[in-house]
């Protein structure tokens, strides 16, 4: 096998292989959850104080989901934040997350990767110039061309709090 951050056919050069990045982790993110029984998909560590995989996913898709719409220059629509949010708790902590399943999460996962996929079959190279807000309170800027990169290396930062998880779990 080669790995490559070829584009999509379908997609501009630049947004293709951004793009491909993202769709690389995703792969990444499968071939690490694969198996994951729900006691590891649940578990918060030995203190019982870390982000569970399952807060990580969520996190990861919600994210994600964000940025999409961040893309598409539209505001994320009240059902889908409700649907796949908050994106921290009362706390300033990731929500709490118990008993779903790592189907789901993953399907939920591969639904916002859809969205992105067709929001940057959309995009021209140029348009990666385009400044958007982000942020808890939309304090921060960034390009389009930025917000991509971010989701891949956002996801992989988290999935390898997900590895130390998986191998915490099966030492104890």
């Amino acid at each position: 096998m080669i790995y490559d951050l070829q584009g999509q056919a379908n997609m501009s050069p630049v947004v293709g292989m951004l793009y491909s990045a993202v769709k690389e982790n995703s792969h990444r993110l499968k071939s690490i959850t694969d198996g994951m029984s729900q006691e590891e998909v649940d578990y918060k560590g030995p203190d019982n104080k870390s982000n569970s995989t399952a807060q990580l996913i969520k996190h990861i898709t919600y994210v994600d989901l964000n940025w999409v719409y961040r893309i598409k220059e539209q505001p994320l629509p009240k059902s889908l934040s409700e649907q796949y949010g908050p994106m921290i708790d009362e706390n300033n902590r990731l929500p709490m997350v118990d008993g779903i399943s790592l189907s789901t999460l993953m399907y939920n996962y591969e639904q916002v990767l859809n969205m992105l996929e067709a929001a940057c079959t959309q995009l021209i190279d140029a348009d990666l110039d385009r400044v958007v807000n982000f942020g808890h309170d939309n304090e921060k800027q960034a390009t389009i061309r930025w917000g991509i990169w971010h989701m891949a290396d956002h996801s992989r930062y988290h999935q390898a709090h997900i590895n130390q998880l998986r191998k915490m779990v099966n030492v104890k």
